[in-house]
């Protein structure tokens, strides 16, 4: 009996020991498995965050350029504004630097936007100027789906305009507008309390009326942007645009039309224009951002978490 008790004792006893010795192998392998996650996790977030930095960097204008000669393609694709893809901020700097590169032989703006700030597009075409002065190259403008307003101004200031048969060009014009919302308040019985130092200081306020004074100075300020965009217009083309057409309407004409009218100097798409230098052609952007790293992160922690769930079962 006593050595059948020993023998369950030591029984016990060895189960016991190979329980704990299991439990300790289990926790050393969670604790190991721990630090490669972490390991992957940081070498993951380094990776990301070093990538959006460089997609951020270029999307701002910093793009390695190559050694050889090249033809700088640099994009204006969307609306011109302040934090667009299109913005002066973004696109001044890669004027810079193809001006500035000597490898570059030609610059070649590719736009393609319905227009949008006047400010912006000053901040852009006064930089080509500027640039231009500095370090003589050739700079074209070819106009794709579209290139009116604001767009349209950069281009007048290019050696040389071309635009597909089909591309939309000119809307030479300004326009100020703002919403009305006063009647609709009037039903509730809402009115806005508005205190203004002049008579025209609210005068876009959209919650009151417009006083025939307002209404008569916005269409003035409209008139006169637009008599001056005309004016740069006629500057730019010289004897080149027709006489007899008003090209301060506002409308657009196809790509051909624009040329017979002198909007335009040639019919010529993006792919033929940047070929015509025997140079490499280069795509400087700016590009519309793409899907968001922090998306990638996420799905790479997931597959992570997948993957220690396996190997801990």
């Amino acid at each position: 009996m006593k050595e059948q008790a020993i023998t369950e004792r030591d029984l016990h006893k060895t189960v016991s020991d190979e329980l704990i010795r299991d439990v300790l192998l289990e926790r050393k392998s969670e604790r190991r498995w721990k630090v490669a996650k972490r390991i992957l996790m940081v070498g993951a977030a380094g990776f990301f965050f070093a990538m959006y930095l460089l997609g951020t960097a270029r999307q701002m204008g910093w793009k390695m350029l190559p050694n050889s000669e090249t033809t700088a393609v640099i994009h204006i694709d969307g609306e011109i504004s302040a934090g667009a893809t299109a913005s002066a901020d973004k696109i001044v700097p890669l004027l810079k630097t193809a001006f500035e590169a000597n490898n570059v032989k030609a610059i070649v703006l590719s736009i393609d936007s319905p227009g949008g700030a006047p400010v912006e597009s000053e901040r852009i075409y006064q930089a080509i100027k500027v640039l231009r002065k500095k370090n003589p190259k050739p700079i074209v403008a070819v106009i794709n789906n579209v290139g009116a307003s604001a767009a349209y101004m950069v281009a007048l200031h290019t050696d040389k305009i071309y635009a597909a048969n089909y591309s939309l060009v000119g809307s030479v014009g300004a326009v100020l507008s703002g919403w009305d919302f006063h009647k609709a308040l009037e039903k509730f019985d809402v009115r806005q309390r508005v205190y203004a130092s002049g008579n025209l200081k609210s005068m876009l306020n959209p919650f009151t009326p417009m006083t025939p004074e307002a209404d008569k100075k916005a269409q003035e300020m409209v008139t006169k942007m637009g008599q001056r965009f005309k004016a740069e217009v006629e500057a730019a083309r010289g004897k080149k645009i027709v006489k007899g057409v008003d090209y301060a309407t506002g409308e657009v004409w196809d790509g051909a039309e624009a040329k017979q009218i002198g909007l335009v100097d040639e019919i010529g798409t993006l792919d033929t224009v940047a070929m015509q230098w025997d140079s490499k052609v280069h795509d400087m952007g700016p590009r519309v951002p793409g899907a968001g790293w922090l998306s990638g992160m996420a799905s790479l922690f997931q597959m992570l978490d997948r993957i220690q769930a396996v190997a801990l079962k």
